[in-house]
This record gives structure tokens, C-alpha cells and sequence, in this order.
């Protein structure tokens, strides 16, 4: 089969910083399901593993991290699939990844893909969805409801880019939460507000007094998703006692105080959407049960495909124009990759 991969990290600017290579068809085995991808997303946990440093054998490990497509054959043990199903899913970072004409997958964090959806859209949603709603409920403990988190006020650092794209709209649909998103240029700040924010402020300016002209002066949530370290102490100030911070990124070593949050008895939660696939925790499949309910809102207009721009077949060329645009911190949404 076809796939593209990487051997040796090089900067994006290299050509030779992914290839595209031909490797033995894998076969499915256990819980695994063999898929046909159909299309893929990118993200920015692809271009970390590309940047983190030669793979451990010297052989190709090929990315991606997000796919549709179809069944084509099961593993002895597999019950929740068959054959020609149309599934979504993320993947596992301890395995090949997406960016492959065929994938090994275990059923416990697949789905079966909105029927609404093509697998280009499809493809843009799993491992954002995943990440952001376990965020939002898992970690940071807002209720799922219509008047969930009431009178309280959600801040997105950095609502425009992937996992931002759906947070917003998980918070605006399903709690009762007031929304505020952040983004810096006309073009992120629109689709923000597109995507159900009540509020977009801006992170290159001071973010107190913009909370403070919303009568906003605390809010109860804070959500990382980039640049979490630059933006802590601001964080900090604008954390309403006993609240709760969850980031999902890396910040730098000593750019985050935590004791700056002692005083207000606030908590800090870590998000990693591949904890449960890489231990194989006992609720392993709550990812299945996730992204079955992502799935059935998306099929009732409640939430919507967060792709940006489709740049092709999926092939060398095209994915190192998509981890250039994501390298650039400029990334609008999701961008995918359709067929070979």
C-alpha cells in the first residue's frame, strides 16, 4: 500500500521532510479493524512527532491522526463493526498513523460516521471532538445540559484554530455556559462568532480590561489551547476563585506558576485525547460511545463539520503544505486530505 511517513525530523521547509513510501498491507487482528482511508485531517500533534527526532530503528513511521473511511476486514474479536461500515476515528500514537491507503484500528475508539457527512468533512472532527469534549466534560467537569455551567462564562485561548472550532460549539449547544473565544485577525474573529461564540476578544491585547467591558471582569472556565504559557498570568488574573484551567498543549518549561493560583483554590486539568488508547484504560471505549453522540449531532444539525480547506490527494507534497500552514500558528479550522 501507499502511505506517507517520515525517518529523520527536518525543518518543513525541506522537501525531503515526509516521502511518500509503499509498505506491506497490515492485517487486522483481535479488536483491530482494517480501514479503508478514505480522507484524512491534520494536526498538530503530526507535526511534533514529525519535528521530535529520528524514529527509534531508522525506519519510515508514517503520521496522521484523523481518517474516514471504510471497513474492509475485522479481527477475530471485533463486535461493534463489519465490512463496509463507514467509520471516523483518530487513531492511537503508539501505532502507524492515518496517512495511509490502509489502517489498523482498534473498534474501541471508532465510530460509525455521521451519515450526513462525506468523509472530507468527516474527517476534519474526530480528534478535535474527542479532545475538546472531553475538556469540556471530563476534565473541566461542566455539565452536559441546556443550563449546564449557568451563569458562568467559558474563555477558548485560541477559539479559531482546531480543537477551539469545536469547543465552541460544544459549549454554545449543549451548556448553558456564556462562550468567549479568542482570535486576533478579522478572518479568525468571524468565524468565531460564526461557529456560536457570545463574545470574541483579542489574545494579542491585555485580556482583563476586554473581559472587564463585558461585565465578564472572572470567568469560571479556562480552556488552553495554544500558547498557554505566554497567556498564564492573564489566566491567572482573570480566573474567578475556585475555578478551573485545562490546557491541552506544551507550554515551556517554568513559563507557568501554578502557585499564582493558590490563593483562589483553582485546579489545572491536562487534556491528551490518546491517553486512553496508548494505557488501554478500562473506559477505553467511552471514545467509541463519544464519538457515536458527536456523530448523532452532527446528523441532527447541531454541530458542524469545522474543514477549512481541502488540499488534495493525500500524498507528500500536500501534507507538508498542511504541517507548513499549521507551523505558521496561522491555522483556521481543520485541513484535510482526500484519497490517493
Amino acid at each position: 500500500m501507499r502511505a506517507v511517513a517520515y525517518r529523520t525530523p527536518l525543518p518543513v521547509t525541506d522537501p525531503g521532510c515526509l516521502a511518500d513510501i509503499t509498505v506491506p498491507d497490515p492485517e487486522p487482528t483481535g479488536r483491530d479493524l482494517l480501514v479503508e482511508v478514505r480522507a484524512v485531517s491534520v494536526n498538530p500533534v503530526d507535526t511534533k512527532v514529525r519535528r521530535s527526532g529520528p524514529t527509534p530503528d531508522g525506519g519510515w513511521r508514517i503520521l496522521g491522526w484523523d481518517a474516514a473511511g471504510v471497513v474492509r476486514a475485522t479481527g477475530a474479536e471485533v463486535s461493534l463493526f463489519a465490512p463496509g461500515d463507514e467509520v471516523w476515528y483518530a487513531g492511537d500514537l503508539t501505532r502507524p498513523g492515518t496517512d495511509a491507503q490502509l489502517h489498523l484500528v482498534d473498534e474501541r475508539i471508532v465510530a460509525h460516521k455521521p451519515r450526513s457527512l462525506g468523509f472530507t468533512p468527516a474527517a476534519a472532527l474526530p480528534l478535535t471532538s474527542i479532545t475538546a469534549w472531553e475538556l469540556l466534560f471530563d476534565r473541566l467537569g461542566v455539565e452536559r445540559s441546556g443550563d449546564g455551567g449557568a451563569g458562568d462564562a467559558l474563555l477558548v485561548i485560541g477559539a479559531a484554530g482546531g480543537v477551539g472550532s469545536i469547543l465552541t460549539q460544544l459549549a454554545r449547544r449543549l451548556t448553558g455556559l456564556t462562550v468567549v473565544g479568542t482570535a486576533s485577525r478579522p478572518q479568525t474573529r468571524d468565524w468565531v462568532g460564526d461557529l456560536g461564540a457570545h463574545h470574541v476578544v483579542d489574545h494579542s491585547r491585555p485580556l482583563a480590561e476586554q473581559l472587564r467591558a463585558l461585565d465578564l471582569p472572572q470567568v469560571r472556565y479556562v480552556a488552553g489551547l495554544t500558547h498557554s504559557g505566554e497567556h498564564f498570568d492573564q489566566i491567572a488574573d482573570v480566573l474567578a476563585p475556585q475555578g478551573r484551567f485545562g490546557l491541552i498543549d506544551d507550554p515551556a518549561p517554568g513559563s507557568i506558576d501554578l502557585n499564582r493560583l493558590k490563593r483562589k483554590s483553582a485546579s489545572v486539568h491536562w487534556e491528551f485525547m490518546f491517553t486512553r488508547s496508548m494505557f488501554a484504560t478500562p473506559d477505553m471505549v467511552a471514545q467509541h460511545h463519544l464519538l457515536t453522540e458527536v456523530a448523532r449531532l452532527v446528523d441532527a444539525g447541531m454541530l458542524r463539520s469545522t474543514v477549512a480547506d481541502d488540499l488534495g490527494p493525500i500524498n507528500a507534497a500536500n501534507l507538508i503544505r498542511a504541517h507548513a500552514t499549521l507551523e505558521s500558528g496561522r491555522a483556521l479550522g481543520k485541513l484535510v486530505l482526500t484519497g490517493f
